[in-house]
């Protein structure tokens, strides 16, 4: 009996410690992919967006919702070391991730079917635009304001969409679609590679 609790022990002291090991390693890859921005179609330059929340959404498939915001914190913790916006722009992004993975993981940890699969892609990705919307908001639009009047900044969006002609209309006519569209590829990206990564993901905590 002794025996067999310390090999129980054993095991999920091995768990525990992939489960450290591949967060970490999904922390690194993230925070890696938030450099590599491209631009976001019918917006300014300066509008951006990343893959970045990827492997936070991988981590929280393989090992929980948590584990998800647990890889946005310290892809953003990370990215504190080099700012430019004192916090601001990482807080917002965290928000948005967080919420992102958060959902996308509690609806796969009780329903893991592919049915569900594509229903959870379309549900995070509409809370992700929902959450990209108040940060956008509240955050990072009052932020770029530090850099840009702003009837400028909305005159830059207007550029590509003639109807957006205040701070509402960005956030409607901007954000939110094209943060629901980039929940929903990444969610299409997690779908088509995570099943052949999950032997890697759990075999480092199974060994």
């Amino acid at each position: 009996m002794s025996n067999n609790t310390a090999t129980i022990k054993t095991r999920k002291n091995l768990v525990s410690t992939g489960t450290i090991t591949m967060t970490a390693l999904l922390a690194a890859i993230s925070y890696v992919l938030a450099f590599l921005e491209f631009p976001v179609p019918l917006s300014p330059s300066f509008a951006r967006m990343d893959l970045s929340d990827l492997p936070a959404l991988i981590g929280a498939f393989a090992f929980g919702p948590v584990t998800g915001v647990m890889i946005e914190s310290i892809k953003n913790i990370l990215q504190l070391l080099s700012t430019s916006t004192g916090g601001i722009g990482e807080l917002a992004n965290f928000l948005m991730g967080a919420s992102y993975v958060l959902t996308a993981g509690f609806i796969y940890k009780y329903k893991k079917t592919r049915k569900m699969a594509m229903w959870e892609c379309v549900i995070s990705g509409v809370v992700m635009g929902i959450a990209a919307a108040i940060a956008n908001y509240f955050i990072l639009l009052p932020l770029f304001e530090t850099f840009m009047p702003l009837e400028q900044l909305i005159v830059s969006f207007g550029e590509f969409l003639p109807f957006i002609k205040t701070k509402l209309d960005v956030v409607l006519f901007n954000a939110l679609p094209f943060n629901i569209l980039k929940g929903l590829v990444i969610g299409a990206i997690a779908m088509m590679i995570y099943k052949k990564l999950t032997p890697i993901l759990k075999g480092e905590t199974l060994k």
